[in-house]
C-alpha cells in the first residue's frame, strides 16, 4: 500500500488557489485511475487506486492546510505502512519558479506549514514530497494573500503542465521508487533541453570530416576514438 496525500485547504472559496496545487494533482491521478467513489475518512476526502499492480490511497486532507499531519498521522498509523518507503506528499512550493517541480525524500518543511505539521506529528521527516513551483510574490505582495490566489492565465499553462508531470511523477515513485524520480523530474526543463540539443548536435558531428583516414589506423577501421 502506498499513501498519496495532496495539500491544500477545503472548500470552493480556495478551489484552483496557488496553495491547492496538491489537490489538483489528486484530482489529476483520480481521473487517470479511480474506479470507485471518494469517501471520507480520517478527516480527509480519500479514495483507493492502483497504480500498475501497487495498491495506493489518494488523501485530500480536510483539516486545512496547517493540520495536514492529522489526517496523515491517522492513515499512516491505520495501515501501517512505512512513511519513508511508502508516503508521499504533494504540495505547493514558493521558491520554485511556476510550473518546476522538485522531489525529495526526506527534508525540512522549508517553511510549508502542511509539511511542517506533518513532520510534528509523525515525529520524523523521512518521507518523500513532490513540491511544485508557484513562484514568489510580486514585490509588496501579502505571502497568504499571494498562496491563496488564483494562478494567471500565463501561469495556468504552465500550472496546468506541472500537474500532468506530477501525476507521472507520482506513478514513476510507486513503479520504480524515489530516486529514479529524483534523477528523472528534478531537472530544470530548460536546462534539459539545451543539453539535449548540444548532444544532438554533437552526434550529428563527424570526427572524419576532412576526409583523410586515422594516421594511427592500423586496421580497416574507419574511425579512431578520441
Amino acid at each position: 500500500m502506498k499513501i498519496i496525500v495532496g495539500l491544500g485547504n477545503p472548500g470552493s472559496k480556495y478551489k484552483d488557489t496557488r496553495h491547492n496545487i496538491g489537490f489538483d494533482v489528486i484530482a489529476e491521478l483520480a481521473k487517470r485511475h479511480l474506479t470507485d467513489r471518494p469517501k471520507a475518512q480520517f478527516d480527509s476526502e480519500i479514495a483507493e487506486i492502483r497504480i500498475g499492480t501497487e495498491k495506493c490511497l489518494l488523501i485530500s486532507p480536510l483539516t486545512y492546510m496547517n493540520l495536514s499531519g492529522k489526517a496523515v498521522q491517522a492513515a499512516v498509523g491505520f495501515y501501517k505502512v512505512s512513511a519513508q518507503d511508502d508516503l508521499m506528499i504533494i504540495c505547493d512550493d514558493l521558491n520554485l519558479a511556476p510550473g518546476r517541480i522538485r522531489v525529495r525524500a526526506r527534508g525540512s518543511a522549508g517553511g510549508q506549514n502542511g509539511i511542517k505539521d506533518i513532520i510534528n506529528r509523525l515525529g520524523s521527516p523521512d518521507f518523500a514530497r513532490l513540491r511544485v513551483g508557484i513562484g514568489k510574490p510580486p514585490p509588496r505582495w501579502d505571502t497568504a494573500k499571494y498562496v491563496l490566489g488564483k494562478f494567471d492565465s500565463a501561469e495556468r499553462t504552465l500550472i496546468d503542465a506541472a500537474i500532468a508531470t506530477s501525476a507521472n511523477a507520482v506513478e514513476a515513485w510507486v513503479n520504480e521508487g524515489v530516486q529514479h524520480v529524483m534523477n528523472r523530474f528534478n531537472a530544470d526543463p530548460a536546462k534539459a533541453k539545451k543539453r539535449a540539443e548540444a548532444k544532438e548536435d554533437d552526434n550529428k558531428k563527424d570526427p572524419t570530416s576532412d576526409g583523410l583516414p586515422s594516421e594511427h589506423s592500423a586496421t580497416s577501421v574507419e574511425t579512431e576514438p578520441d
